[in-house]
């Protein structure tokens, strides 16, 4: 019975982290890839072609369960109270060995993407943090100038062709998709998670997922400013993705096609001020 429980606390608490962490990333990165609250309505509510989104009427439905009910009563209640009573170098450190467990899959994803050099990288930053930084506790690699190429199997599977797949907003998970999904399971199976006892497990996600909400917290304005949350929340998510398969390589628009674009959205928008 003490199994099934943490078993299931395990997946609840992995679930909870993955939309904190997608979250944070989206809004991080919210002011680059989505239009400013203050641009005229059409800009903002822009709905991009590429986002494949049939689920949309279920996902909004699951996207106000995750961030009006579980996030609002649960998981930031939680995290501020944990932000209040825990040191600053303590939380830093935790959050520094939970993510070196994280290296090793980090260096098997980058060099199935022939990334051998971030490989190798990711190999050495594991060495060092857990024997000189104490199981990971003291970023000592960084120090030493390897800084850390976190990658997913979800982008694996992009560098090597395959499509993002409908949009999803998970009960309890957030965002995601079909690849990003597929390529979440597989990184639950790298070492060493799959050896390591369930309270480590566990204690290297409730401090992921802590701390990544932590960060949410200075950032959730973008959202809470923003005409439609769920768009908002969407749009980033797959600006996002197209920014990590690419390594930030994304064509970037000419000064001219902007400037095309603004006066599209001017002259639409003075159709809709005719209109009213």
């Amino acid at each position: 019975m003490n199994q099934v429980r943490g078993l299931m606390l395990a997946i609840c608490v992995i679930a909870l982290s993955a939309c904190a962490s997608k979250q944070e990333e989206q809004l991080k990165q919210a002011d680059a890839t989505i239009a400013p609250v203050d641009a005229p309505l059409e800009v903002q509510a822009e709905a991009s072609s590429n986002n494949n989104d049939p689920f949309e009427p279920f996902n909004r439905v699951m996207w106000d369960f995750n961030y009006e009910v579980l996030d609002r009563f649960l998981l930031k209640p939680v995290t501020k109270g944990y932000v209040a009573v825990t040191p600053q170098v303590l939380r830093t450190g935790l959050l520094n060995a939970a993510n070196n467990l994280e290296e090793p899959a980090n260096s098997i994803n980058n060099m199935l993407q022939g990334k051998f050099e971030s490989g190798f990288t990711s190999v050495g930053r594991f060495a060092v943090n857990s024997t000189i930084g104490l199981l990971g506790f003291f970023d000592v690699a960084s120090s030493m100038g390897l800084e850390r190429k976190r990658e997913d199997f979800g982008q694996v599977l992009g560098v090597w062709g395959v499509g993002t797949g409908p949009y999803l907003m998970i009960p309890a998970l957030g965002p995601s998709d079909f690849r990003s999904l597929t390529g979440t399971v597989v990184d639950r199976y790298y070492w060493p998670g799959t050896v390591l006892e369930d309270p480590y497990v566990i204690g290297a996600a409730v401090v992921s997922l802590l701390e990544a909400r932590a960060t949410l917290i200075e950032q959730e304005e973008n959202l809470n400013r923003s005409l439609d949350q769920y768009l908002f929340v969407r749009d980033a998510y797959f600006q996002r993705l197209a920014f990590e398969v690419s390594d930030g390589q994304i064509e970037q628009k000419s000064d001219e096609e902007l400037e095309e674009e603004q006066d599209d959205f001017s002259d639409f928008e003075a159709l809709l001020n005719g209109t009213e």
